[in-house]
Formats: C-alpha cells, structure tokens, sequence
C-alpha cells in the first residue's frame, strides 16, 4: 500500500512517537506492532494497544505478525531484525549517531557524562546502525540526571523526528539521506545482569551516574552488602577525606542515618538502598561495619 507506514514499537518512546502521529497522520498508520519488554519496570506496551484502539489503528503482538503491507515501516525502541524492503526501513535510535550504535546507547551516554543526547532517523542497514542519516534532534542536558527524566527530555526530539518523516511519506515526497562519517563511529555494547553490578573502584563522581543511568525503569545499581544482594536507588557525592588505608565499598560515616561509602575516588552517600529479593528497604543498616562489593 502506498504512502502507509507499518510501526514497530516498544517502551515510553514508542508510545511517544504514536501519541504524536496518530491523530493527525491516522490514515497513513497500516498497523503497529509492539512487543513486551520484561527489562523494565514499564513496557508502555498496553499504553500503545490501547491507542491504537482509540484511533482504530490495527494492532499487533510481535508473535502474531506476519509481515510488512506498507510502503515504509519505522521502528522505535526495537530490539529484533525487520524484513523491510531496501532503503524503506526507518529506525529512531536514541544517540547522536555515529556515536554510540548499538545496545542502551542512552544509558552508555550518562555512564560517559555526555553533554548533549539525541535522536537519530536512519535508514535501516545490514549493519546495525550503519545505515544513511535522515535527521537529528539534540538535547543539552546537565548532571546529575536520572535516566527517566533523560528519557523524558528525548521524548520531543523522538516527537518532532516521528512528525517531520510520516508528514513527507504520507505527502508521497522523498526521504532524503546522508551517509554516516565511519571517522567518528563508535559502539555501546549489550548489557545483561552483570552489568548492572557497581564498581566501587571508580570515582564517586563515575558510581553516581553509573547508579542514576541504570535506575527506573530499569532495575538498579546492583551491590552486596555484607553478602547480601541490593540495590542502589539514589545516592549522592560527598567532600573526599584523606584516608591513609582506603579499601574501595567500606562504610566510613553514618550520616542522617545512611552509609557514605568510601570509592576508589571521592565518598558515596547512599540515600536509598533495597534489598533486591523483598524490594524492601534495608536502611538504616544493622552495623556500621559494612562493606559494599
């Protein structure tokens, strides 16, 4: 069918990007697909199902689709491969490409303290995130920053990215493209369980936008506490002292009745601390004499 656009979406992002085409580009929409996301706290994936009902767009589940009637399809927030013809496969990848193509890129971007975030339009390549540059939307943002609320600042750049590519499609023009500089490329790799897991042998200033990057909607910053697994919510950078046997993830002070952790730079107040089976609160802690691993 031409001048239609099949949808591939997933998380805040994807319901974002439908929230802002739906009503006025409804007639160019051949059907959205969506899938769950059991990684996070809130998958939108209901949110997105029940949009399309309101505006009486078909909606799929990624196991029930069978394939592409449209002209394009864009996909956002997309984890699998999508058979789409050549040069008619349109992904909104969440970091200023070249840099950071791959897994989580926003989540690499704060780790790194980048000053600017973004979204990209690009065509979609045999190469993940190789393809040819249609657009893209910069974001300034300041630390500390929380990945929810960096997620809600990409949210109009995904927004104005979504309306500017459907309204030319859905007009029959051309969707013009440049090629990446591969100068200037680099990658953000997959992270699983294990990369949840703090590193108390960096900086303080390096653990807290570890601790912010992975918080909701994802699962948090994960440690052992005197042997036992938890996780690290919230947490703030305290003045460094000069400490003349320094071990990385011992206590050093109670403050307001929550731990300073002494890091391989600088000290780390833990102001919120859960127990990662109960999800229960596990402060203040039973002695002082704790150790974060």
């Amino acid at each position: 069918m031409k001048n239609t656009i099949t949808l591939f979406l997933m998380t805040q992002k994807g319901h974002a990007t439908l929230c802002a085409i739906a009503g006025q580009f409804q007639g160019a929409i051949d059907a959205v697909i969506a899938s769950r996301d059991a990684g996070l706290q809130k998958d939108y994936y209901e949110e997105i199902k029940e949009l399309c009902s309101k505006h009486g767009i078909p909606f799929h589940d990624r196991a029930d689709h069978h394939g592409i009637a449209s002209e394009y399809a864009i996909a956002v927030g997309w984890r699998w491969l999508i058979d789409a013809r050549p040069g008619r496969l349109i992904v909104l990848h969440d970091s200023l490409l070249p840099k950071y193509r791959g897994f989580n890129p926003l989540v690499s971007a704060l780790i790194n303290g980048e000053s600017k975030i973004g979204v990209t339009a690009l065509f979609g390549s045999d190469e993940y995130d190789k393809g040819d540059i249609i657009a893209r939307s910069v974001t300034e943002i300041g630390y500390p920053i929380k990945i929810q609320d960096a997620i809600d600042l990409l949210i109009p750049n995904y927004r104005k990215l979504a309306v500017k590519i459907v309204r030319t499609i859905a007009g029959g023009g051309a969707i013009q493209a440049l090629k990446q500089n591969e100068e200037e490329a680099s990658y953000s790799l997959w992270r699983d369980e294990d990369d949840y897991r703090i590193d108390w042998s960096q900086s303080s200033e390096a653990i807290k936008r570890f601790i912010d990057a992975v918080g909701y909607p994802y699962a948090g910053a994960l440690t052992d506490v005197n042997n036992e697994a938890a996780r690290i919510l919230d947490a703030e950078v305290i003045g460094d002292v000069h400490i003349e046997n320094r071990a990385p993830g011992k206590v050093i002070f109670i403050k307001d009745e929550k731990p300073v952790v002494v890091c391989g730079a600088g000290l780390l107040k833990i102001n919120e601390l859960i127990d990662d089976a109960t999800k229960k609160s596990v402060l203040p802690l039973k002695k002082f004499r704790s150790r974060f691993m």
